[in-house]
C-alpha cells in the first residue's frame, strides 16, 4: 500500500468529484462504516467527495411519463421532488459512487427509485427523436455490504449495474462488498479498512 501511495505522489493525483449517492438508512451502520475510510482517502488525495444520503431526500418513483424527453439539454422530470439536487451533483462528477446494503439481493428502494429517475432522466432515447446520453463516459464504482458472501450477494445487483452502465454509455469500475455474516458479530476491521482505502486509492487511479 505504501509503495502504491508514493506512485501517486510522484505521477501527482488530478482533481476528481466524486457524488456518493448513500442508499444506506443507518448513519453509523456497516456500509457507512466502509464508506468513510474511502472518503478521507479521497481527501488526502485532493478528490473532492460529496455524499448524497438518499433516506434523507424526497424521491418519487418513475412513473415512465417521458416529461424528461422533451429536452435533450436538462433533466425535465415532472415530479417536484429531490432528485433535481441528485441529478445536478452526478452529470458535475467525474466518479459516481454507489453505496448501498443489499436487501433482497438488491439495493436500498430510495438507491433503485433514484437510478430509475437517472436512466431516463439522463438518457435521452426515448422521446420521438433519439438524443444523447447526457452523462456518457462518466466512472460508476459499487461499494456494498450483504449477508451472504458477495457472490450470492451482491452479485445480482451488480450484474444490473453492469447493464446500467453499457446502456447509459457510463465507464463500470467495479465492486467491492462487505459480507456481516451475523448481527452479533463485529462488522468492521482493519482488513475491511484496507480494503476501503485500498479501493479508492483504485477509484482515483482510474481517474488520472
Amino acid at each position: 500500500m505504501k509503495n502504491l501511495i508514493m506512485r501517486f505522489i510522484k505521477r501527482g493525483v488530478g482533481l476528481n468529484t466524486i457524488c456518493v449517492l448513500m442508499g444506506s438508512p443507518r448513519k453509523n451502520g456497516n456500509t457507512a462504516a466502509l464508506l468513510r475510510p474511502m472518503v478521507e482517502t479521497f481527501k488526502q488525495h485532493s478528490a473532492d467527495a460529496e455524499t448524497i444520503w438518499l433516506y434523507d431526500k424526497k424521491i418519487e418513483g418513475c412513473i415512465a411519463c417521458l416529461s424528461c424527453q422533451k429536452d435533450h439539454t436538462r433533466f425535465g422530470c415532472s415530479h417536484d421532488d429531490d432528485m433535481q439536487e441528485v441529478f445536478d451533483a452526478v452529470l458535475k462528477s467525474d466518479v459516481l459512487l454507489l453505496a448501498t446494503p443489499i436487501y433482497s439481493w438488491y439495493c436500498t428502494a430510495p438507491m433503485k427509485a433514484a437510478l430509475d429517475r437517472l436512466v431516463y432522466g439522463m438518457n435521452k432515447y426515448y422521446g420521438e427523436v433519439e438524443g444523447p446520453s447526457l452523462w456518457e463516459g462518466k466512472r460508476v464504482a459499487i461499494l456494498t455490504t450483504c449477508g451472504y458472501k458477495p457472490e450470492k450477494g451482491a452479485d445480482l445487483f451488480e450484474e444490473g449495474i453492469k447493464r446500467y452502465c453499457k446502456h447509459s454509455k457510463l465507464k463500470y469500475i467495479g465492486m467491492r462488498a462487505g459480507r456481516h455474516p451475523a448481527y452479533n458479530t463485529e462488522f468492521f476491521s482493519e482488513e475491511k479498512r484496507e480494503m476501503a482505502v485500498k479501493f479508492a486509492m483504485e477509484i482515483i487511479e482510474n481517474g488520472i
